[in-house]
């Protein structure tokens, strides 16, 4: 049998792949890059291309001369810079001989290519349609009219609803095969309901643990054994943009609570009206054992 390493992750976090012997191409990736790119980073990176850039011509109209009423000083011609890029034009300082024209005109075009840039990736990035799903986060394994059931909530953070939402659910293994190898399998999990009219706020799923299940038989030991993930998946139809969003989240066997429920979040008031409490989302409660339970039967 063929020992290998765990894969090792901090607690609350998700494991990160490393890629040995890919073709990285930079120019043709460096869009998508841009586009996982948080807003802080995305700023700060068009803030420093601007500030390289000009710091590149200025260093040109040193070493070239020709402007009028500069001093020469690196200080002068950075702002001049700037001024020609952002086509501000004070007229203070201009520029009076040819190889200062010549250099103008260049940064000119390399201005309108950077500013068309920054201004198409802004806007991409804010008409991307994305989702605020939010996942309890654990999942737990309690009896559900007698039969042992993982289930784990979901809820949309946005006042909007995710229209004909669907889930897909699957359980990652390791298993060891019969040659000595190891093989990571994905086997799906029937869900009760694997499909929302609307999503507005709360969902909660569940997978009956059956003759049928992959689940069948296991234990909180032998699913840390198999480095065992649950990964779900949830695609809809945003109603606001009319485009397709996703959500994704996976828990690991460490983030399975066996013998648990989720906490009820949603109570009715005497005069009929209806209480979400999200307070208690991410809350779990004892769960009543009944016969065959705990797992495994």
């Amino acid at each position: 049998m063929i020992h290998r390493p765990k894969r090792v992750r901090r607690p609350g976090t998700d494991y990160q792949v490393r890629i040995l012997g890919d073709h990285p191409r930079p120019l043709l990736d460096f869009y998508h890059w841009m586009m996982r790119l948080s807003w802080t980073q995305t700023l700060l990176s068009i803030a420093a291309a601007f500030v390289l850039a000009n710091t590149v011509f200025a260093l040109g109209f040193v070493a070239t001369g020709g402007i009028a009423h500069s001093d020469g000083t690196f200080a002068d011609a950075f702002f001049f810079s700037v001024q020609t890029m952002g086509t501000i034009g004070y007229g203070a300082m201009y520029p009076e001989t040819r190889a200062a024209n010549l250099m103008v005109a260049a940064e000119s075009v390399i201005g309108l290519t950077l500013t068309a840039l920054a201004t198409g990736l802004v806007f991409a990035k804010f008409s991307r349609p994305t989702a605020r799903v939010v996942f309890t986060k654990q999942a737990v394994i309690a009896p559900v009219n007698g039969v042992p059931t993982l289930m784990f909530r979901l809820g949309n953070e946005r006042g909007n609803h995710i229209v004909d939402a669907k889930i897909h659910v699957i359980l990652l293994r390791t298993e060891q095969l019969a040659e000595g190898g190891t093989f990571y399998r994905m086997l799906d999990l029937k869900l009760a309901r694997h499909r929302s009219l609307s999503l507005s706020r709360s969902w909660s799923v569940q997978h009956s643990i059956d003759a049928s299940s992959p689940l069948h038989g296991m234990s909180p030991e032998l699913l840390e054994a198999q480095e065992a993930e649950v990964q779900i998946l949830l695609v809809g139809l945003d109603d606001t943009s009319m485009q397709t969003i996703h959500a994704s989240h996976r828990y690991f066997a460490e983030d399975i609570v066996w013998g648990a429920r989720h906490a009820d979040i949603l109570s009715e008031s005497e005069s009929g009206d209806m209480t979400l409490d999200l307070r208690k989302f991410h809350d779990t409660v004892p769960s009543n054992p009944t016969a065959g339970f705990p797992y495994p039967a």
